[in-house]
């Protein structure tokens, strides 16, 4: 009976943790946390029913339980196969491992030397380094970099593009920052993209402007789908606490 129980603990524990981590990159913690902790099995059974296997969602991201109840061997895995066979793919796979679980020194090691030959100018190799890059704030190292990718189609409504604006930023060049954060006004998408744009024109004193910003983005959350919403519930969160912020005299610039 002992292990009986033991057994449906740890099991209960392992569901909640998978649902808090999920709920919380998803921007649903204020909705679910607390059902989640107080009421573990219900709450979980609930949350997995309601947001990760409604029909709805099926389409969008997987969540990878194994990586989150032990990351450690989802990366250990990606070591033996590089060392198995060394190749571009698993080079990269191993980067964007390392990246997510913050190893970023490592990954930017892995990125570093992929990009060679029919590699050098890979968009994906070339973003996630970016990104690694803006990480370890070397914000010169990511302008370099965006100039091999700036003519893509994909970049100029990606993050990489903001991460550009973001460096752009921080090496004082404000005005060509700007500049690259309107390209990334297009309306009923890029939300991230503009609420940065928005957090940047506070941090110039541009409180009216950025108000703008943030008001465009939450009039637009009732014409988006389930999924959008959902996806990008994070940054219309974001948005709704610094116009709040802004009523009340506390902005965080």
């Amino acid at each position: 009976m002992f292990f009986e129980n033991s057994y449906f603990y740890y099991i209960s524990i392992g569901l909640q943790v998978i649902c808090a981590i999920h709920c919380i990159q998803r921007g649903n913690q204020n909705k679910w946390i607390w059902l989640i902790v107080f009421l573990p099995v219900v709450g979980s059974i609930a949350y997995i029913y309601t947001e990760m296997l409604s029909g709805r969602n099926m389409r969008g991201p997987k969540l990878d339980v194994g990586a989150i109840i032990n990351p450690g061997g989802k990366i250990k895995k990606l070591e033996e196969n590089l060392r198995f066979t060394d190749t571009f793919a698993n080079k990269i796979k191993l980067a964007d491992a390392y990246l997510a679980a913050g190893y970023t020194g490592q990954a930017i090691e892995l990125y570093e030397s992929s990009l060679t030959g029919t590699f050098a100018d890979n968009e994906h190799a070339i973003s996630q380094l970016m990104l690694a890059y803006f990480n370890k704030q070397r914000y010169e190292d990511v302008i370099t970099s965006a100039r091999k990718i700036s003519r893509s189609q994909k970049f100029p409504k990606s993050k990489a593009h903001m991460f550009y604006a973001l460096s752009l930023e921080n090496v004082g060049q404000p005005e060509a920052a700007e500049t690259e954060f309107k390209a990334m006004k297009g309306r009923y998408s890029c939300f991230e993209q503009r609420y940065q744009y928005g957090k940047f024109l506070l941090r110039v004193g541009r409180d009216d402007d950025a108000r703008r910003i943030f008001t465009d983005i939450l009039d637009e959350l009732p014409h988006l789908s389930s999924m959008e919403r959902k996806s990008n519930r994070a940054w219309f969160n974001n948005t709704k606490e610094e116009l709040r912020a802004m009523e009340v005299g506390t902005i965080k610039r």
